[in-house]
């Protein structure tokens, strides 16, 4: 009897088990998104995951900063950049003494293109994600490719073990590429895909979705808050991508529009025949990340019309994408999960014309100051190695050669730092290495402090204050405007419902490797989401 209730449950969890998961992330896509936007989106995208799956509404990220490559990466390894190693998108690297851009690897080469653009891997992320265990699971039956149009977003998520992952050179090229880390050559549909003008039918007009007077949910069209593209003096509806092309990077000026997510999910569709995926029992892994929906906040900002075209767009892109699952692996048969690689904070500018405390950080004038403070305590400004993302690296010799106490020197540029002006918190490395946060910022800090990688203070600003400029929006902190993002899971295995119950990004890997049956990321620290699975 005991064997047979083994068998029978060995047996539910092969054909539990879906013949592809597709993970979807939507850069810098904020949670209220899916409930400001909601009234507008059609049956078929956001509101099908809903309706058929089930919806984590407050789902945050557990560590700061909130930046797209160890957004990527946490979210495909179950773990944070304290463990996984990808700390920013580009930090100074501590023992070659210079920045370092995280999927940067000079050891491969372009696949694709003559350009640099290629020369990529996840050779710095150091634990392995649910595809990569997926692949050890089935023998490497099993595939795994990633794409996007940011590199970090298609290599992070892929992992280490995967047959591909592919990005969009833009420039004068307009094409998907990869690297020798994966293959010699791209494959024969990657080539026909290339060729087939797909990337050129985008460099077009782009005008609203719907009747601009209908979008309620945003802000004046024209307004002195977003950026636009050089050439047109307005950031206003229409863009003629083709006429402003030349000025903003050629085929890159699709990177800033919901055509990019087009082109991203037409490529995406092309993956699932050229690479046969979901075509037998054994489970394969697509990742895609929607690239665009973050340069477009970046450039016209949380709450303008640009944002919600873009999301209303992309609502139908999605509904393209699960109809084509629906055809090409069967109904029933997938299981998607949707989430976000961080949010986004409403333009500074924009929060300061309606009272709200927000605005800028002179960095030019602050670390002058700083620079003196140290000339005048120190008789040197040669302790300091690097600063960047808002962390400062010391000069670990020159300390040692004054013959100063290294916890002595952090402590007094924290007492220093703390005293300027929006700037909310200062911690040393010490303080990170040596004591164990469990609640609020300083545990976010924590869990994205990576004490071979990280600097020796860290700088947290007040909430609604960005160094960055005053039109657009950006991200980084663990605000919430920075860690709420959606999650959203449906298809094979998965749940119909909803809850309130807090969520971590750290939950989805060890989730999905739990519906795999295979085992967690090597470096897992969330946990599987039990209500979700059936």
């Amino acid at each position: 009897m005991e064997i047979t209730q083994v068998e029978t449950h060995d047996q539910y969890l092969q054909e539990s088990k879906p013949k592809l998961v597709v993970g979807i992330v939507v850069d810098q896509m904020r949670y209220d998104y899916l409930t400001r936007f909601y009234n507008k989106f059609g049956k078929g995208g956001f509101k099908r995951m809903i309706r058929e799956g089930f919806n984590c509404k407050n789902n945050h990220f557990n560590y700061v900063p909130t930046y797209t490559g160890p957004g990527h990466a946490s979210i495909y390894t179950g773990t944070t950049p304290k463990y996984h190693g990808i700390i920013s998108n580009n930090w100074y690297d501590k023992a070659i003494k210079t920045m370092v851009y995280c999927v940067q690897d000079d050891s491969v080469q372009s696949v694709g293109t003559k350009d640099v653009s290629g020369k990529m891997s996840p050779h710095r992320m150091k634990t392995t994600t649910f595809g990569d265990e997926n692949r050890l699971f089935t023998e490497m039956r099993g595939k795994t490719i990633g794409i996007s149009i940011k590199d970090r977003a298609a290599i992070l998520p892929a992992g280490h073990a995967s047959n591909a992952a592919y990005w969009f050179l833009g420039k004068g090229e307009g094409h998907w590429i990869s690297s020798t880390f994966y293959m010699d050559k791209l494959p024969k549909w990657v080539n026909d895909f290339n060729a087939s003008g797909d990337a050129k039918s985008y460099l077009k007009v782009w005008n609203t979705l719907y009747d601009i007077k209908t979008y309620s949910e945003s802000d004046d069209d024209l307004n002195s808050f977003e950026g636009g593209f050089v050439g047109k003096n307005t950031a206003t509806f229409p863009y003629d991508l083709n006429a402003l092309k030349n000025q903003n990077g050629g085929y890159d000026i699709l990177k800033s529009t919901p055509y990019g997510n087009d082109l991203t999910a037409d490529f995406a569709i092309a993956a699932i025949d050229g690479e046969h995926l979901g075509r037998d029992k054994i489970t394969d892994i697509l990742t895609v990340s929607f690239s665009c929906t973050d340069y477009v906040g970046h450039n016209f900002g949380v709450n303008s019309k640009e944002v919600e075209d873009t999301y209303l767009r992309l609502d139908l892109t999605l509904e393209r994408l699960f109809n084509a699952l629906d055809k090409k692996v069967g109904k029933g048969e997938y299981t998607v999960f949707l989430t976000a690689d961080h949010g986004a904070v409403n333009v500074p500018s924009y929060l300061q014309s309606v009272k709200i405390p927000a605005g800028y950080l002179n960095s030019s004038e602050m670390w002058q100051k700083f620079s003196t403070f140290m000339k005048d305590t120190f008789k040197t400004t040669d302790l300091i190695e690097n600063i960047s993302n808002g962390q400062i690296f010391l000069n670990r010799e020159k300390i040692k050669e004054m013959d100063l106490d290294l916890d002595d020197v952090e402590e007094t540029i924290v007492d220093e730092i703390i005293k300027y002006d929006h700037i909310d918190k200062v911690y040393s490395g010490h303080t990170m290495s040596k004591t164990s946060f469990t609640t609020g910022i300083e545990e976010l800090l924590q869990k994205g402090f990576s004490q071979k990688r990280s600097g020796d203070i860290i700088i947290v600003l007040d909430p609604g204050y960005v160094s960055y400029s005053k039109t657009g929006s950006t991200h980084g902190t663990g605000f919430d405007y920075d860690t709420h993002v959606p999650l959203l899971f449906f298809g094979k295995g998965i749940s119909h419902g909803q809850t309130l119950q807090k969520t971590e990004i750290t939950d989805i890997a060890p989730t999905i490797s739990a519906l795999l049956g295979i085992s967690f990321p090597n470096g897992t620290i969330g946990k599987p989401l039990e209500f979700v699975l059936k």
